[in-house]
This record gives structure tokens, C-alpha cells and sequence, in this order.
């Protein structure tokens, strides 16, 4: 098992090495280009497309609102690395990598995107009457049946893949945090999120969408407003903080490694990999989701869709990234959730460990709804609907599973096979940008002259 493991870790390192970050990276800065930094200037029609969103066209085909979709995708991104992410970014990267996270977020919003425009663009009907899509049916679709391969290849790892990063690692999240905050036994806290979890999945995308669009908004406000009342106490700190993100960024800020730039090369790689890992810009899932909205606008989809990576990381990440600086508690020694555990209680005494808890459980929550749709329509469409309510049984299966065992080799797997996904998603927008750029000068003209 030793040895499996040392190769398992060697291929992930390799995968997630400075060649992929960059095939990412490099991507959404061509996209970016190409639709001439329209996704960054469109920020503000974006969010209004998310408010129109909640009311769509009577006749608009699709099974849930776009802003049930945008939610759902929502859910499967705002999780543990928001929180647990950011602070072991910051912790080996320096204050730096946050800066280095806000660049993946705004190049990762024309990834998404396109991701999500040509989802909805080349999404079709499944056998039960339903609206379905994904880089699987881009690929398939938009490229034809000589690149078929690769859309299966992509549906076979994210159809792994959630099982551990998505479902197992979430749940283990989940019951790790409420028993050492509340003493909850793990097999308890299995139990209850089994059953949730089975409860929502059983309705299927609609019931997901609609137990999205009630927690969502309720975590993310949540925590949001929390972390403003802690950058509140700590508001004279505010100026020096962020001259500190912009310094670190170019900057040596206590390096580790053996020469002076290993900290801005450490601020550089996981800034980059806890943001991607954070928003999933490349990664393709968002658009699996936004395939499911009610909509007559690939467009219009795509800009609710980025919204999602501005939501996820230019605020929720910088919620926590802020609220570790502030305090002093980065460079505390402690990393992952206990670093930012350790932030809130310096600014709560005594309650700030609780206050973070519970909006990390609710995280990681959503974030095994949100995956649970990805990952049955990735099999779906290897196998066929069939197979939806038999994975759903399993999927239930796995969260109470997930609650009660050690799971560093399982997070290792997932976290490889995550790599693997973007490969034929990054290859699918590559190929297809011609389409994304032709649909949205088609859109923005036809706007202009209406």
C-alpha cells in the first residue's frame, strides 16, 4: 500500500505540477483575449443576469432557473477550500498567494464562461425528456465522433472523482469538524447527513436546485457577514494587509525554501492551485449544472455562470484571506482549517471556533449535492439514465462511509483524477473558442440593435 501510495503521490504531483497550472492559466488568458476581456467588464450585467435569472421566460427550456443552476454549481464549489484552502495557501505561499488567487479568479471567469456557454449551447435531451450537458456533450457534439473519446474520458473521471473529492473527503470534513467543536460522533453526524443527503437526491436536480438556492445564499451571506464583523474589530489593520497581499505577491516574504524567490514562487503555485481548486475554472463541472437551467441564451448562461468563480474567490476567498492577515494568525505555525479556526477565535474568544463550524459544515454539505449531480451525469452518460437511481442509493452509501473512515489515500486518488478531468476540457474549450467568440459577438450585437 506504501508503494502505491508514493505513486499515486508522485503522478499527483506531476498532474497538478506547474505544466497544468499553466495549460489553465494559459487557457482562460487566451480566452480572455479572445473575447477581449469581455467577462471582466461584463461583471455588472453578470450579476444582474443572476437576479433576472430567478424569474426566466415561461417558455425558456430547461428543468430548474438559471439561478437555481448558478446555485447548485455554487454549492459544489463554496466548500472546504474556501476556507481550509485559503488558509494553507496563505500559510506555505505567504499573504502573496491571495494575490495570486484573485488572477486565477478573474482569467478562471472566462474559462468558466466559455465552459458554461458551450455547455448550454451544445446540451440535448436525454431518454427521460430532461436537459443535459456538459464538456462530455460539447465534445461530443461540437467536435464530433472522432473526438468522442475524450468527452467519455472526461465523464469516466469526473464520475470517479466525485466519489472521493465530492463525497467522501466532504463528509470526512464534515464529521471531523463537529466532533472536535461539539463532540458529535462521527457515525451520528454519517447518519443525519446520509439521510439528508438521501432525502435531496431522490427529487433529483430539481430538489437539489431548490435546497441550493435556500443554503447557498444562507452560508455565503452568513460567513461573509461574520468575516466583515472580524475585518470590523480588526480595521486599522485593513491598509497594512493589503499592502502586504501586493508586496508578497513580488516579493520574498519569509521563504523556505533555499534561496530568496521560494516564497514568491511558493505564493505563485498555491495561489494558483487553491484557487483552481476553489472555483473549478477549468475543470468543467460548472457547466453540467448550468446545462439543467431553464434558459434561450447560451450567453446569457455563460455570464450568470462566471459569476460563480467572481463569487466563490474574488469575495468568499477573500473573506478568509483577509481575516487571517488581519489578525497576525498567518504566519501562526498552523495551516488548513486550523489556521483559520485559530483567526476567528483570536477575534471571538472562546466562540470563534463554533462560529467557524458551522458555515464549514454547511460548506461541505452543499459541496456533496452539487457534486452528486456532476457525477450522475457523468455516469449517465457512459452508462444511461438508468443508471441515475442505483447511484444515487450508492452515492447516499458512500457520504455515511466517508464519515467514518481515514481518508489520505482516497483525497490523493480524487485530487488526481481532478487533474485528469481538465485535460479534455481545457483541449474541448481550446477547440471550440472559435464558437464561444462567434456566439458572443452574435449576442452583444443583436443586444445593441434591440
Amino acid at each position: 500500500m506504501e508503494a502505491l501510495t508514493q505513486l499515486v503521490t508522485a503522478i499527483n504531483d506531476f498532474v497538478w505540477g506547474p505544466p497544468m497550472l499553466v495549460a489553465i492559466l494559459g487557457t482562460g488568458l487566451f480566452l480572455q483575449l479572445r473575447l477581449k476581456f469581455m467577462p471582466i467588464t461584463k461583471i455588472a450585467i453578470g450579476f444582474r443576469m443572476i437576479w433576472r435569472g430567478r424569474k426566466p421566460s415561461a417558455d425558456a427550456p430547461g428543468e430548474i432557473t438559471p439561478y437555481a443552476a448558478l446555485m447548485t454549481a455554487l454549492a459544489a464549489t463554496v466548500g472546504t477550500g474556501n476556507i481550509a484552502g485559503v488558509a494553507t495557501a496563505i500559510a506555505i505561499g505567504g499573504p502573496g498567494a491571495l494575490f495570486w488567487m484573485w488572477m486565477t479568479a478573474l482569467v478562471g471567469m472566462a474559462t468558466k464562461y466559455a465552459e458554461v456557454l458551450l455547455a448550454v449551447h451544445y446540451r440535448e435531451k436525454d431518454d427521460q425528456g430532461e436537459y443535459v450537458g456538459g464538456p462530455m456533450y460539447a465534445i461530443k457534439n461540437g467536435l464530433g465522433r472522432h473526438w468522442r473519446w475524450v468527452g467519455t474520458a472526461f465523464a469516466l473521471f469526473g464520475g470517479l472523482a466525485g466519489f472521493g473529492i465530492g463525497n467522501m473527503v466532504q463528509s470526512n470534513s464534515v464529521a471531523h469538524v463537529l466532533q472536535a467543536n461539539f463532540g458529535i460522533n462521527p457515525w451520528v453526524s454519517g447518519v443525519v447527513m446520509m439521510a439528508l443527503t438521501g432525502f435531496v437526491l431522490l427529487g433529483g436536480i430539481k430538489r437539489i436546485g431548490a435546497a441550493a438556492e435556500k443554503l447557498v445564499p444562507f452560508m455565503c451571506i452568513g460567513y461573509i457577514a461574520v468575516s466583515l464583523v472580524v475585518l470590523g474589530l480588526y480595521v486599522d489593520q485593513i491598509p497594512a494587509a493589503l499592502a502586504l497581499i501586493f508586496h508578497s505577491a513580488f516579493n520574498p516574504t519569509a521563504a523556505t525554501g533555499g534561496f530568496a524567490g521560494a516564497a514568491i514562487l511558493l505564493a505563485m503555485r498555491y495561489g494558483v492551485a487553491r484557487g483552481i481548486f476553489s472555483n473549478e475554472a477549468g475543470l468543467g463541472t460548472a457547466g453540467i449544472a448550468q446545462a439543467a437551467g431553464q434558459t434561450k441564451s447560451s450567453v446569457e448562461s455563460g455570464l450568470v455562470g462566471m459569476m460563480g468563480t467572481f463569487i466563490d474567490t474574488i469575495i468568499v476567498c477573500t473573506m478568509t484571506g483577509l481575516v487571517l492577515i488581519v489578525t497576525g494568525a498567518w504566519n501562526s505555525g498552523l495551516t488548513g482549517a486550523a489556521l483559520s479556526s485559530s483567526a476567528f477565535a483570536l477575534a471571538f474568544p472562546g466562540i470563534g471556533p463554533y462560529l467557524l463550524a458551522i458555515p464549514l459544515a454547511v460548506f461541505a454539505f452543499t459541496t456533496i449535492l452539487g457534486w452528486s449531480y456532476y457525477g450522475e451525469k457523468c455516469w449517465a452518460y457512459l452508462l444511461g439514465s438508468a443508471v441515475e437511481k442505483p447511484y444515487r442509493i450508492l452515492w447516499t452509501l458512500f457520504v455515511l462511509m466517508g464519515s467514518v473512515t481515514q481518508l489520505d489515500f482516497v483525497w490523493l486518488v480524487a485530487d488526481t483524477l481532478n487533474a485528469f478531468m481538465a485535460v479534455p476540457n481545457l483541449i474541448a474549450l481550446l477547440l471550440l473558442s472559435p464558437v464561444v467568440v462567434r456566439l458572443t459577438q452574435e449576442y452583444f450585437v443583436e443586444q445593441r440593435n434591440t
